[in-house]
């Protein structure tokens, strides 16, 4: 990417295809109040949490059954018009923007929990059950799922970008805790891949290759998900450092001594006064670290001395507990909040999100060069990071009427992704490509292997109706 190029002008540039009326009539026929052409409400599906401006789809369909997401796939393929999965509009990288125009299928309706398994530790659900609905439905069989990305997001959206979050350091990401999906793909068709099970050596793993997909490949309607005990004892806690070095270093040894610390979470200075203006807290306003402990009573107190230990070698003070469910509830939610309280930091702007993953020997370098990047560059931002998997996310606040801004930011943001490619590290650890990342993706994987990716999507969807656009340029 030219640094002086514009970040709109990573939206590929393919011109809409007509959608005709007789697509229209025929949806309308089919679905009547759940299909609307209405202004309001294809903006409303035509804009996520990126800094994409694009037009907004054609029609919206809401989909509340499996047979009616296979309805308005055959028509849309019989009329060759793409069709772009919704769930609730919080992605990062423009993923449910229509490019190329067409119809957003939204699966919001689509949010019935259909079995619990308590006694083998799994769930099935449609799309648009979100994470916090799941949680509710399970938690009177001692059991909870434990991806939390922070907006609650979909699980069919989770699924798509192999979503993680606050937890992966410990339960891991979607990628390892989907076990079966029920898909429609680009013809229509019903399939289903993965089972019950919890392992398998039979054929391809096809729930593997959807999860991670980002809607390109099929739209998923049934998710079989794993559970897990609550933690019998749960401890979070915050520790201040004088320096956003300390914290990591902290971070760095924590995961290296093994300690099986449930979420690590790091905010700089800059970020926690947001938070403290958006939540009304009062916590220190330096680096901080966020921390969550599960296990047994025994197994939580030799976790949290270990790591008080650790963080007192890099000079941590400050330990501030969180015992109570409430009192643990306002902290994460404040953690949650970081990416609207550093939005409305700035009124009017719009954030470019950074999303990359490095080894965690590596995070140090990743972390701090980027920092002083910004500072230097005199952009606005906020930062925080899962940095206990080695995955951090700085969000560049920029004016979305300034071209210069935006040229900043895109510029900072390349040299952040080009020096954690450089250590060993991805472009996106949780939030997908969508628009945003498609150069980056041929940079960490080269030419081959997206050339691979080209002809899985050619193979399974020929007429590139499946959310097109997105990934790799077509």
């Amino acid at each position: 990417m030219n640094a002086s190029t514009p970040a709109d002008h990573l939206v590929p540039q393919a011109t809409p295809r007509a959608v005709p009326q007789a697509l229209l009539d025929a949806l309308q026929a089919r679905f009547g109040v759940q299909f609307s052409t209405a202004l309001a409400v294809r903006e409303q599906h035509g804009r996520d949490e990126s800094a994409f401006t694009v037009a907004p789809p054609d029609a919206v369909v809401f989909a509340e059954s499996t047979e009616d997401v296979t309805d308005v796939v055959k028509l849309a393929a019989q009329f060759k018009v793409p069709v772009i999965p919704f769930g609730v509009g919080s992605s990062l990288e423009g993923h449910l923007l229509a490019v190329q125009g067409g119809i957003s299928l939204d699966v919001s309706r689509m949010n019935r929990v259909l079995q619990i398994h308590a006694e083998d530790l799994t769930v099935t659900v449609q799309p648009g059950v979100t994470r916090k609905q799941l949680n509710e439905a399970v938690k009177s069989t001692g059991l909870f799922f434990p991806i939390d990305p922070g907006a609650d997001a979909s699980l069919g959206g989770m699924c798509a970008t192999r979503a993680s979050g606050t937890n992966a350091v410990r339960y891991g990401t979607m990628r390892e805790n989907v076990l079966a999906l029920e898909v429609v793909t680009a013809s229509g068709e019903i399939i289903r891949t993965g089972t019950r099970a919890k392992k398998s050596s039979a054929g391809y793993d096809l729930t593997r290759l959807m999860v991670g997909s980002e809607g390109t490949l099929g739209v998923i309607t049934e998710i079989t998900l794993k559970l897990y005990p609550l933690p019998e004892a749960v401890m979070a806690a915050s520790c201040s450092f004088s320096s956003l070095a300390d914290a990591v270093n902290t971070t760095i040894q924590i995961i290296q001594l093994g300690v099986p610390i449930a979420r690590c979470e790091l905010l700089d200075g800059n970020t926690v006064g947001m938070v403290n203006r958006h939540s009304k807290l009062s916590l220190p306003e330096t680096p901080l670290l966020l921390m969550e402990f599960h296990g047994s009573p025994a197994s939580v107190k030799e976790q949290v001395q270990t790591v008080q230990s650790i963080a007192s070698e890099h000079d941590g003070k400050s330990f501030e507990w969180a015992l109570t469910p409430e009192d643990r509830t306002r902290l994460w939610t404040a953690r949650h909040n970081a990416y609207f309280a550093g939005v409305q930091s700035r009124p009017g702007c719009r954030a470019i999100s950074t999303d990359t993953c490095v080894p965690i020997s590596q995070l140090a370098n990743a972390l701090l060069d980027c920092v002083e990047e910004a500072n230097v560059a005199g952009i606005p931002y906020f930062l925080v990071g899962h940095v206990g998997d080695g995955n951090f996310h700085m969000g560049y606040l920029i004016d979305p009427e300034s071209p210069q801004e935006r040229v900043v930011a895109e510029e900072l943001n390349t040299k952040l992704v080009q020096r954690a490619l450089a250590l060993g590290g991805t472009c996106s650890g949780e939030h997908g490509v969508g628009l945003h990342k498609m150069d980056f993706l041929l940079s960490e994987a080269g030419t081959g292997a997206v050339d691979m990716m080209r002809a899985i999507k050619q193979a399974l969807d020929p007429h590139n109706l499946l959310n097109p656009g997105k990934i790799f340029r077509q």
